[in-house]
C-alpha cells in the first residue's frame, strides 16, 4: 500500500478482491464464508491478477471443485484428511451443489471489486454459469419416537444441546452462543443474537422449552452460556457432529441425523399440525417464506390432498396384499 494515499502498489489480485469483500462483509455466516475463501478459493485463484483473470480460469476451478470429493472429518491432530469417493449420482450432485455455493462467494467478491472500480470489466466471471438441476430441498426430519430415542442416547454433556434444538428449531451456533441474559422467562422467549443473518431474532418457548432453559440457567450469571461444553467453554464449529453421530448409532437411527435435521424436525412438527407457513417462517428465522414452503408445505394439511384422497377412490382394483399371490421368480 502507498502510505500517502492508501492505494495498493502493483497488480490488484483476486486475493486482494477477496480481502476487500470480507472487510465489508455484512451477509450471512461470516465464519463459513471466510473458510470457503481461505480453504477453497484463495489457494487456486488468489494469485491471479484481476486484469488477467479469464473465464476459462474460473470454469476450470469450478469444474475441479465439483470433481473433488468432500473431506471426511478427522481429529484435530490428524496429519491428513481422507476423502469420500464420488460413487453415486447423488454424491456427485451434492459436490456440484457445493461447487455452486463456492462460485457464488467468488462472484460476489469479484462483483464488489468491479463495482468499486478496481477492475474494468466483469466479463470473466459473468459468463460462468452454475451447474444446473443440482439443488434439492433436504426433507430429512425425525419422528417423535426417533427424537426421544436420540435424546436418551446422547451423552449428558451434549444432551441439552439436542433437546434445545428439538424444542426451538434454533441453529447449532445460535444455541452454542446463547447466554443466560438472552432468556426472558416472563415472556417465555429467548433472544438469539448469534444468527446466520446477523440479525437478532426472538425464539418462542412453550412449556417444555421453558423448563429446559430454566434448568440450564439455574445458578448462572447473566453473561454465562446456557449450554456450555463440560469445560465451561462454548461449543466450537463442527463439535456437534461426532456426539450426534454416536447417539444416532446407539439409538439405531438410520440414516444418522445431522444437527440441522433437529431444526427441520421442529419445522416439520409445526407444519404437520397445520401451523401457517408464515408463522413457521417467523419461528425459524427464514428471510423468505418461499424457503419455508419448499421444505415444509408438503407436510401441511392440504385441501388438494384431501380432495384427491376422497374423490379418486372407488376403482376396486386392489383389495388387500393378503389376497395377492407372490410373483414367481421363474
Amino acid at each position: 500500500m502507498d502510505a500517502a494515499d492508501g492505494i495498493k502498489a502493483g497488480p490488484y489480485s483476486v486475493s486482494d478482491a477477496l480481502d476487500d469483500y470480507m472487510a465489508g462483509f455484512q451477509g450471512k455466516d461470516v465464519a463459513n464464508t471466510q473458510r470457503r475463501i481461505d480453504v477453497l478459493i484463495r489457494p487456486d485463484l488468489g494469485g491471479y491478477d484481476m486484469a488477467k483473470l479469464r473465464t476459462e480460469h474460473i470454469i476450470k476451478w469450478h469444474r475441479e471443485r465439483a470433481e473433488t470429493p468432500a473431506r471426511l472429518r478427522t481429529s484435530i491432530n490428524a496429519a491428513k484428511q481422507n476423502q469420500k469417493p464420488l460413487n453415486t449420482p447423488d454424491e456427485k450432485r451434492k459436490r456440484k451443489s457445493t461447487a455452486n455455493r463456492d462460485l457464488t462467494v467468488l462472484k460476489a467478491a469479484l462483483n464488489v471489486a468491479y463495482r468499486s472500480g478496481k477492475v474494468a470489466s466483469d466479463d470473466a466471471w459473468r459468463k460462468v454459469k452454475p451447474f444446473g438441476n443440482v439443488e434439492r430441498a433436504k426433507l430429512r426430519y425425525l419422528s417423535d419416537d426417533e427424537a426421544r430415542r436420540l435424546v436418551n442416547a446422547c451423552e449428558p454433556a451434549f444432551r441439552t444441546m439436542v433437546q434445545a434444538a428439538l424444542l426451538t428449531g434454533a441453529r447449532y451456533q445460535e444455541l452454542a452462543g446463547a447466554k443466560v441474559s438472552d432468556l426472558d422467562i416472563k415472556s417465555a422467549t429467548l433472544m438469539l443474537t448469534d444468527t446466520k443473518a446477523n440479525r437478532p431474532r426472538v425464539c418462542y418457548l412453550e412449556a417444555e422449552g421453558i423448563g429446559l432453559f430454566q434448568q440450564a440457567a439455574l445458578g448462572k450469571t447473566g453473561d454465562e452460556l446456557l449450554f456450555p461444553r463440560p469445560d465451561g467453554q462454548r461449543w466450537g464449529n463442527s463439535q456437534q457432529a461426532r456426539p450426534l453421530k454416536k447417539a444416532c448409532d446407539v439409538a439405531k437411527i438410520k440414516p444418522s441425523a445431522t444437527y440441522h435435521d433437529l431444526r427441520r424436525t421442529y419445522g416439520a412438527r409445526l407444519a404437520i399440525k397445520g401451523v401457517p407457513m408464515a408463522v413457521i417462517a417467523e419461528a425459524l428465522g427464514h428471510a423468505d417464506e418461499r424457503i419455508t414452503r419448499r421444505h415444509y408445505a408438503h407436510l401441511s394439511p392440504s385441501y388438494v390432498a384431501d380432495q384427491i384422497r376422497s374423490n379418486a377412490a372407488g376403482l376396486d382394483i386392489f383389495e388387500s396384499t393378503k389376497d395377492v399371490a407372490p410373483i414367481s421368480s421363474g
